[in-house]
């Protein structure tokens, strides 16, 4: 399929393997007459403790690169392993179990369900683990008061902002200890203030150890992260350093 494309690779400060590492990913979706390439021979290396954005427009394949790094899609070609793990050619149950135990989400839509206070929406992905009601229940509240959020357990979505929102999908995210918390465009749907306090609290997850891939198409939003690293037409350009 062609040479490899540039390698967005971390500085060399970091030691040791990647805990994240695409190896000349191609995604090839085939709908007419022509194939379309939504990645194009994708080469990265991520960290365990960092925080990347990955930043372009609509259209640059990003999504694409998401899908693959969080299991909801598989490759056409290359490899992605995960701790050391080739998860590039698991089958939709090994692919499920990944997402459950070991990717934690959180997307521009928050998708919590309205039925359900705070604390059982975080404890959601523990249910599908197998954990028992107690222990999901302390793990969910423990996630809620990591967020702030610890004095809103009992509420509904719908008596919560937006902002308290995302921070209990945020919550939801961490509550299986994942190895990344893989967010897309997660300050879409917030006000300036309420994006600043989820960025904040995605500063603190990082200072606390926590591997993060930020998604997005605003720069500001990007330039959060230590490391910004930016999609074009299929493929990583060059990285770039974000600001101090």
């Amino acid at each position: 399929m062609g040479a490899p494309g540039p390698a967005a690779n971390s500085s060399s400060s970091h030691t040791g393997r990647p805990l994240v590492e695409f190896q000349n990913v191609w995604k090839t979706y085939v709908t007419g007459a022509e194939p379309v390439h939504a990645l194009r021979g994708v080469s990265i290396n991520i960290y365990r403790g960092e925080y990347i954005s990955i930043v372009g427009p609509s259209g640059s394949g990003k999504s694409t690169f998401m899908h693959i790094l969080g299991c909801l899609d598989t490759p056409t070609s290359g490899r992605y392993l995960l701790a050391g793990t080739d998860v590039s050619k698991m089958d939709e149950e090994q692919l499920a179990e990944v997402r459950n135990r070991r990717i934690g989400f959180v997307f521009q839509q928050f998708h919590l369900l309205p039925s359900l206070t705070a604390w059982r929406n975080v404890e959601l992905p523990l249910v599908y683990a197998g954990v028992g009601r107690h222990a999901r229940k302390v793990r969910a509240l423990s996630a809620l008061e990591q967020v702030g959020l610890g004095n809103r357990a009992d509420h509904h979505p719908n008596q919560l902002s937006g902002g308290q929102q995302q921070r209990v999908a945020v919550a939801r995210a961490l509550v299986t200890e994942p190895d990344v918390v893989l967010a897309d465009e997660p300050t879409g749907n917030l006000d300036s203030r309420a994006s600043a306090d989820v960025l904040a609290m995605f500063a603190d997850m990082h200072k606390a150890g926590r591997t993060i891939v930020l998604i997005t198409h605003e720069n500001d939003v990007a330039a959060a992260a230590e490391r910004v690293t930016r999609f074009r037409d299929g493929r990583f350009i060059e990285p770039e350093q974000a600001a101090a």
